[in-house]
């Protein structure tokens, strides 16, 4: 709970931290020693430290009527704690939460009186709500943390839920999980704050129904709301494509970003996380130069990624035998997917991979030969597709180990 917010009212409350804050920000702009005391007239703020914790006799009539009051030397001289000058009641609403007081002359402190006031009272709402906007903050952060890492068998989807309507979320609207990674595009950079990237990404994805958050440091979870035109293939894609233009242009980050299948509830907002995350890892092994990843294009990918890695290398070596030895593996490799990927037609799949139609039969014939297998036959194609697609796992995934 934050101590500055009343827990029953909402409303803003002195703590001893924020009135010490306001009473040097006021003493430094108007040079008078400026002393600040909660409902019962002890001094919980002033420029003179040795006054904190002493009781200001003053204040009690201040709080009591609501009015200021002003004190020449002979009357400060008859209470205790009292100093020449002039005290004013801080008011919240209709209720005197505590008063500010400024030592000098009566005469030249007056005209600065209901200045210093209002300030003070402005100063000490803009601090509850900064409090309040990061609170909110947090429990966004926390959300789609919950979101990432749920597991039904250890929490409540239903609590889950419930901190959704907290945030003012329609808790069974579906949502496609978005990640996104982030880092400067020049080494000697200076770093970008979280708030300044999140207020990018909620410029982007502003739907009333979207949730963006920080899950660690570089990678940002947005929850978007998958309604009206966002269901339209690619949509949300073309929305990635755009903040991460923005993320370069204006604050010099590179970043990546992936967008899983949309999901209801938390189990299905989680099962979107589950697929973007996998999409975000597998992407770019599949299609290396892509900043923009969709769970819906990586299905093949994410299912072989599923299977124990050493059922994975047994099913490449078997199907691929003796090709990845050779020398111009990686343009074999190419080719047999652009093959399977460009439905097995010589003209499509040598514009595919822009070389000429002669060139594409030689390396088929090459395949066979190295392969033993027929690689225009599709069915036997398709094996050796799937093959090349786990042989790019792997290699992706040792190039991570060794990183």
């Amino acid at each position: 709970m934050d101590p500055s917010i009343d827990p029953m009212s909402g409303r803003p409350v002195l703590t001893p931290e924020l009135a010490q804050e306001i009473a040097q920000d006021i003493g430094r702009i108007t040079g008078f020693n400026v002393l600040i005391t909660d409902p019962a007239a002890v001094v919980i703020g002033c420029g003179d430290l040795e006054r904190v914790g002493t009781v200001h006799e003053a204040s009690l009539e201040v709080v009591r009527t609501g009015r200021p009051a002003t004190h020449t030397a002979q009357q400060a001289g008859r209470m205790r704690g009292v100093r020449p000058g002039m005290s004013l009641p801080i008011t919240v609403g209709e209720e005197v939460i505590g008063t500010v007081c400024l030592t000098g002359v009566p005469a030249e402190v007056h005209r600065f009186g209901l200045v210093v006031r209002r300030q003070t009272e402005i100063l000490l709402e803009e601090a509850a709500l900064l409090r309040s906007r990061l609170l909110h903050e947090r429990a966004v952060d926390d959300f789609v943390r919950d979101i990432a890492l749920y597991d039904p068998e250890v929490v409540d989807a239903g609590a889950v839920d419930a901190r959704a309507v907290e945030l003012g979320l329609t808790p069974g609207l579906a949502r496609a999980a978005v990640l996104l990674e982030v880092s400067p595009a020049d080494e000697g950079a200076a770093a970008v704050s979280r708030i300044t990237v999140l207020r990018t990404v909620r410029e982007v994805f502003r739907d009333r129904q979207d949730v963006a958050g920080v899950q660690a440091a570089g990678r940002y979870v947005v929850l978007a709301a998958a309604h009206g035109e966002r269901t339209a293939p690619g949509r949300l894609a073309d929305a990635c494509g755009h903040l991460l233009s923005l993320l370069y242009d204006r604050h010099g980050l590179d970043g990546r970003m992936a967008v899983g299948e949309p999901g209801a509830g938390t189990t299905g907002m989680h099962h979107s996380y589950r697929d973007a995350a996998t999409a975000l890892r597998t992407g770019p092994a599949v299609f290396p130069g892509d900043r923009v990843f969709t769970a819906a294009d990586l299905r093949i990918p994410h299912l072989l990624g599923a299977a124990p890695r050493q059922a994975r290398a047994r099913f490449a070596d078997a199907v691929l035998g003796a090709l990845p030895g050779q020398p111009d593996w990686p343009t074999l490799r190419e080719t047999l997917i652009g093959w399977a990927e460009g439905g097995f037609h010589l003209v499509r799949v040598a514009e595919r991979l822009h070389i000429h139609r002669n060139t594409l039969l030689y390396r088929l014939e090459k395949i066979g030969k190295l392969s033993g297998r027929q690689v225009r036959e599709p069915a036997q194609a398709i094996e050796m597709y799937l093959a090349c697609l786990t042989d790019i796992l792997q290699e992706s995934a040792t190039q991570d180990k060794v990183r």
